[in-house]
């Protein structure tokens, strides 16, 4: 048998330390759609062996307790940082740390100023760490006030974008070749034009043009979050290649620099704890209930219905939603917010509703694990507003969708998912409808209840859906795992922190 020589001390002592491992600096914005996947995002980063910093503030701090204390549990580097929120800001009354807090549209402005001043607290935490970051990593919105502070210490940086890349490229496009302006200047909001620079034929409105914070009162911000994005390092993109190849190659092009495409980062959540939580406490009796309704129900025959965290209906449009479902003839699950609700009216009618389908239809209030829900046999259709996030998590469990887009890149996400994925049923909404004024913009529950049979039915084209639907799932699993193209790009990703200046393939 061969021996092996043992080392001498003197080489034991030349040998030098282990390189410390990656840091990443990771800023959300501070609202449950943008925070969510980064928060996804920095618990991959973790269990691949980096470090991960989610800087936010102390409300929404407390929120991400239960993600701190599960990384703990798992030794995961991964640590929460809050900065103070900045006090007496001129319009925003004290409190209010994130979008979905908002119940007074005058606010927004306020807060999206608010924000602005944790450049400094960032500086100084950043300042005050042993070494400096390998890259930081904001959210587009955030990238105003990040990007001075990047530079500042000399970090690389990469932006998060939450949309579709379908999205994000009309944008791009859209900004570069005027598109923006045109629309703008439209006299109807109706009038159709064409997305320039495209590998495939999009057309929007007026109603339904590109663009965050695109209108008159956000045009400084806008032009601040454009630059930011211009001058970063590259991008990081919640989506995956077997989803969107085209768009992603098109859109790395017209940034000129790389996008990495890491998801859908929602497979990251693997344990019911995980998809319980997810930013919020879970209502653990209210969660048994629904658990256990589900449980009872046989494989896809539900309909989920939840329309995201900022979405509010008012009675008329509530009433509309609710008929609508109720006329469909179809097992539904409904997540109603407690705002929406408020009126005696409201809720009166909403319990002559539960009455009326009790065992076929389930009205949950508040919060619930959309992850959990869509991940359950049960849940054979999602009724969405068409939020990335939603449309993705969807997607990747193989569920068909019925599209209801609101506002912001939910009309361009559900064109990808119509035109291209073909893997839902729209709605038929063609405007807008702001958190606050949906009442102008009513769905008829005939549309609703339409659609929703759809999806739901039988046939050749239903079958068809639901196929294509199972399909991208698997697509979805296998690009998250070792091997696939998102769990390479992730490693790629780590192993060039520091410099995030080139992407193989």
């Amino acid at each position: 048998m061969a021996l092996v020589e043992e080392p001498t001390a003197a080489a034991t002592l030349a040998s030098p330390p282990p390189p410390p491992p990656a840091h990443f600096v990771i800023v959300p914005l501070v609202a449950q759609g943008h925070t969510i996947p980064m928060v996804d995002l920095a618990r991959l980063l973790a269990e691949r062996g980096a470090r991960a910093s989610l800087v936010t503030t102390p409300v929404n701090g407390a929120r991400l307790r239960g993600v701190a204390e599960q990384a703990a549990r798992a030794n995961l580097a991964l640590e929460l940082v809050e900065l103070p929120f900045p006090a007496g800001v001129d319009g925003l009354p004290p409190g209010i740390e994130n979008v979905d807090q908002i119940t007074d549209k005058n606010h927004t402005v306020p807060l999206f100023d608010a924000l602005k001043k944790l450049a400094g607290p960032l500086e100084v935490y950043l300042r005050g760490l042993a070494a400096r970051p390998s890259c930081l990593i904001s959210d587009w919105c955030n990238g105003g006030w990040t990007a001075g502070v990047a530079t500042s210490l000399g970090i690389p940086r990469l932006f998060f974008h939450g949309p579709s890349c379908f999205y994000s490229l009309c944008d791009v496009n859209a900004a570069d070749h005027g598109l923006h302006k045109q629309t703008a200047a439209a006299a109807d909001d109706q009038e159709k034009f064409v997305v320039p620079g495209m590998p495939v034929h999009v057309e929007v409105t007026k109603a339904t043009a590109p663009g965050f914070l695109s209108s008159p009162r956000w045009e400084a911000l806008w032009n601040e979050c454009m630059e930011a994005m211009r001058t970063a390092d590259g991008a990081v993109v919640n989506t995956f290649q077997d989803l969107e190849h085209q768009f992603v190659t098109c859109y790395e092009a017209a940034l000129g620099k790389p996008v990495w495409t890491l998801g859908p980062l929602c497979l990251a959540n693997r344990d019911v704890e995980a998809m319980a939580s997810r930013g919020n406490k879970p209502d653990v009796v209210q969660q048994s209930v629904v658990t256990a309704w589900l449980d009872a129900k046989g494989t896809d025959w539900v309909v989920f219905v939840n329309f995201g965290s900022l979405v509010r209906k008012l009675p008329k449009q509530l009433f509309e939603v609710g008929h609508g479902l109720e006329d469909s003839g179809e097992p539904f699950l409904w997540v109603v917010k407690e705002l929406e609700v408020e009126a005696p009216e409201a809720r009166e009618w909403l319990e002559a509703l539960e009455a009326r389908t009790a065992g076929r239809g389930l009205v949950v209030r508040g919060w619930v694990p959309q992850l959990a829900i869509l991940s359950h046999r049960a849940i054979g259709g999602f009724l969405t507003h068409c939020g990335w996030n939603s449309l993705l998590e969807s997607i990747a469990h193989g569920v068909p969708v019925v599209t209801w887009p609101h506002f912001a890149n939910q009309f361009l996400n559900e064109r990808l998912v119509v035109d291209v994925l073909r893997v839902v049923v729209p709605v038929g909404a063609t405007s807008p409808v702001m958190v606050f004024d949906d009442e102008n913009v009513p769905v008829p529950w005939g549309d609703v209840a339409r659609a929703v049979s759809a999806l739901m039915s039988g046939g050749a084209e239903a079958d068809e859906r639901r196929r294509k639907a199972k399909e991208y799932g698997e697509k979805a699993h296998m690009a998250m795992e070792k091997g696939g193209s998102s769990y390479e790009n992730l490693t790629q990703l780590i192993e060039s922190s520091g410099k995030v200046v080139a992407k193989k393939g």
